[in-house]
């Protein structure tokens, strides 16, 4: 078993992903997880109360007020970053089978709340989506708090087995290219990341 110990640097800015209207949350969300005391955390972190548009996607914030990634919002990145490198010939993610559930079973990224720090003053986001639908074209806006470029947050990635550590680190280089949280494909969320000792 290993832990390393990283900090990343958001080159660009990040989008919140959870919605602002906690029965939106509440409904939808909690209704697909199994832990009824998780939901109740989860909505209590969103602290939608202070956000008046209920379309609005934003940070769950911790009982001081600071906006925090969730640990499966790592894992989330690990899992869409090795789906992809694993179509490219001689990566590390090119070799790992099953690697979602490998992820989920033996890479744990702590703690549970992953606090951003240098945050600025945080933004707003507004962005149109397109979608084909049997109707024809739809398209719609989104809006989401953006915490900008330069922000940080720092975390423990604790490894089952020595041998994820390339892994990781190819994971996490690729950070540079797409990033964590909303909109990632036009570049928000991207970072550059470093190991940290403490």
């Amino acid at each position: 078993m290993k832990t390393l110990k990283v900090k990343l640097t958001f080159i660009e800015g990040v989008l919140g992903t959870s919605p602002a209207n906690t029965d939106i949350y509440r409904d939808y969300v909690g209704s697909k997880s199994p832990d009824a005391a998780t939901v109740e955390d989860e909505v209590k972190a969103l602290g939608a109360d202070a956000v008046a548009d209920k379309a609005m996607t934003v940070f769950p914030r911790n009982a001081e007020g600071v906006p925090f990634l969730y640990d499966y919002q790592i894992k989330g990145f690990f899992k869409d970053t090795c789906g992809g490198l694993r179509k490219v010939p001689k990566t590390e993610s090119s070799k790992i089978k099953a690697f979602k559930k490998e992820i989920d079973k033996l890479i744990f990224p702590e703690p549970r709340e992953i606090p951003f720090e240098n945050v600025g003053t945080i933004g707003e986001c507004q962005r149109p989506l397109r979608a084909s639908t049997p109707q024809g074209e739809r398209v719609s806006l989104a809006i989401s708090e953006e915490i900008p470029a330069g922000a940080t947050v720092a975390f423990d990635i604790i490894l089952f087995s020595d041998d994820y550590e390339k892994l990781v680190r190819e994971w996490l280089d690729y950070g540079r290219f797409s990033g964590i949280g909303q909109w990632r494909n036009s570049g928000k969320g991207r970072f550059t990341w470093e190991e940290i000792t403490e």
